[in-house]
């Protein structure tokens, strides 16, 4: 779709502003490093992921939207096999690739090899907006290849798949941001969706605590596979967010990108 990248950074411009203005406003939690020195380094990590996964389009041709369309050009997946109302289709897409993504985020704090790209995600020591763009490039180059995998698997419309990843990279975004949500409200939007305070459990230094809470868009899946905390045993004031790293080398872009290769 002629528009799908404009569209998608424009949300993503706008989200990240809007939830970057509401911690200002409303925190959660008082900071632990210098805000300016985290983010340059998680941008520059979210660059780095950019010029891997333009790389990776060059290799593959094309992206998961692009393996979309090609997919429905000729009839690959089970979504192009079967009649059912187009908005139907979005829809079961839109949770199968939601499922997806809460299944990859568990195995890859299961599997060792893994978990060493992963960790650069939770080595951060202040969990905010920038957060849910701190992800190391090979992980989103798996990631990406496992999209397109599934993309061929079921057949979703280009449609579904922008759809998909612009509520999955607003709510990231959203449950990383350091904002207080009236108790109340959390209670209700969490039965649903993943708040910042149900998510930031899942970035505590507890081993037990954050093997749990792996979905990014809906709650669901936790509920569903026993992986729900709903606190963190120390509460979200007194908790330690990050891993054994509690020094300032999680801020730093070159040890960040160079994690997992360390012992």
């Amino acid at each position: 779709m002629e528009f799908e990248t404009t569209i998608r950074l424009a949300v993503f411009l706008g989200l990240f502003a809007l939830f970057g203005t509401l911690e200002a406003l409303l925190p959660r939690r008082k900071r632990r490093a210098p805000q300016a020195r985290r983010w340059i380094t998680n941008w520059a990590i979210s660059i780095a992921d950019t010029v891997t996964l333009k790389l990776v389009a060059i290799a593959v041709p094309f992206v998961a939207v692009g393996a979309a369309i090609d997919a429905q050009n000729n009839g690959y997946g089970l979504l192009n096999q079967i009649a059912a109302p187009a908005w139907a289709k979005v829809v079961f897409a839109v949770l199968f690739f939601d499922f997806a993504i809460w299944a990859q985020h568990l195995i890859t704090h299961k599997i060792p090899v893994l978990w060493r790209f992963h960790r650069v995600h939770h080595a951060d020591r202040d969990l905010d907006v920038s957060t849910a763009i701190r992800f190391h490039p090979i992980e989103i180059a798996l990631s990406m290849a496992l999209k397109i995998g599934l993309v061929y698997l079921i057949g979703p419309s280009a449609l579904a798949i922008i759809l998909f990843e612009v509520i999955l990279n607003g709510t990231a975004m959203f449950n990383h941001a350091n904002i207080r949500l009236p108790l109340p409200l959390d209670a209700v939007m969490r039965r649903v969706l993943v708040t910042p305070d149900m998510h930031r459990v899942h970035h505590s230094d507890k081993r037990s605590e954050h093997d749990s809470n792996y979905g990014f868009s809906l709650s669901i899946w936790d509920r569903m596979f026993g992986t729900y905390i709903a606190q963190p045993a120390k509460g979200h004031d007194e908790m330690t967010i990050g891993l054994q790293w509690q020094d300032d080398r999680p801020n730093r872009i070159g040890w960040s990108l160079f994690l997992p290769f360390r012992k």
